[in-house]
């Protein structure tokens, strides 16, 4: 047992608590860039680098020297091969790595005044638009600037309102064919241009509105609501991937859990009293039921008082006669 605590008092405690901390920001950083890379073009080439490997550790093992040498000589070639080929996505990862969502902290650091106001705005606006298949494209700016995207529309910087988007993407209006761009509660610019998406995964069968909302969203980590002109679907994209067919509630609960805001729990109590039929607490609904009078001119009412009295009388006769039975 002397020995025992003996060997733990000499054990190297700074270095196994480094090495285990090491090890331990080595995974974290290997699976957020797996979360990055997984589902564009970044993860084929990444598994076409291991089936490279996979063949030159396997050809060395066999001894196909021939195959082993041909591979070695391209290794070198690799690193820039790889910055060629996925120059989007590393930067898009070095980006990612520059902001605090990367690292799972919230979205914004600070509070942004009227939020959720700009945010119910913008889903009445949806849903208004939606209404009369009229096109949309309005772009959220989360923590990425999109000072790029808006020199390439025309600068407005005004407040957020619903006649004004409905006037803005009006068939007929010059900036109804771009997108719109929101700065916190206001409207920084109208008509932009935005990056179409080049992901294979998109289906052919994607429209451009909806593509360059995707686009967006893979180059930036804003969030884009789009309304079709054809169908009059509400979609909304965010980190490349597209959520079509919303409601007006999910459109609202996907852009307050997108800017943090909490929505308001529901209560048994809550839900009660947004009840229409519910009455504040202490009052007791009297509720008056009327009855046609009959065709002989009599009052109803008249007629059940008189049916109780009388049926209040026959029972006491009857518990008077059990009385009076020996």
């Amino acid at each position: 047992m002397t020995n025992f605590w003996h060997i733990l008092q000499t054990l190297p405690y700074l270095a196994i608590l480094r090495a285990g901390f090491d090890i331990l920001v080595v995974a974290y950083l290997l699976y957020r860039l797996i979360l990055l890379a997984k589902g564009r073009r970044a993860w084929q080439i990444i598994l076409g680098i291991g089936v490279f490997f996979a063949f030159l550790i396997v050809s060395e093992k066999l001894g196909l020297f021939t195959l082993n040498y041909l591979l070695r000589q391209v290794t070198p070639l690799g690193p820039v091969a790889i910055v060629i080929l996925l120059y989007p996505e590393l930067r898009d990862i070095l980006e990612r790595l520059g902001r605090l969502d990367f690292w799972g902290a919230p979205i914004h650091v600070t509070p942004r005044e009227d939020v959720s106001l700009t945010i119910e705005k913008i889903v009445r606006t949806a849903v208004v638009l939606s209404g009369t298949k009229t096109g949309a494209l309005i772009v959220l700016e989360r923590e990425t600037g999109l000072d790029d995207i808006v020199t390439t529309g025309t600068p407005l910087d005004c407040e957020v309102s619903q006649p004004l988007l409905g006037t803005i993407f009006y068939e007929g209006t010059p900036l109804h064919d771009g997108a719109v761009i929101i700065r916190g509660n206001r409207i920084a610019a109208a008509g932009c241009r935005l990056p179409t998406t080049e992901s294979p995964n998109v289906s052919a069968h994607v429209h451009m509105r909806h593509r360059a909302a995707i686009g967006m969203s893979e180059n930036s980590d804003a969030i884009t609501v789009v309304v079709s002109e054809e169908r009059g679907t509400i979609s909304l994209t965010s980190n490349g991937k597209l959520i079509p067919g919303l409601s007006e509630a999910t459109l609202r609960q996907r852009l307050q859990e997108a800017f943090g805001i909490a929505a308001p729990k529901k209560t048994m109590l809550s839900t009660a009293l947004h009840l229409p039929d519910n009455l504040p607490f202490g009052r007791r609904k009297t509720v008056k039921i009327t009855t046609p009078a009959k065709a002989d001119g009599s009052d109803p009412a008249t007629v059940a008082a008189k049916t109780t009295d009388s049926l209040s009388q026959k029972s006491s006769l009857q518990e008077q006669g059990r009385q009076t039975i020996p």
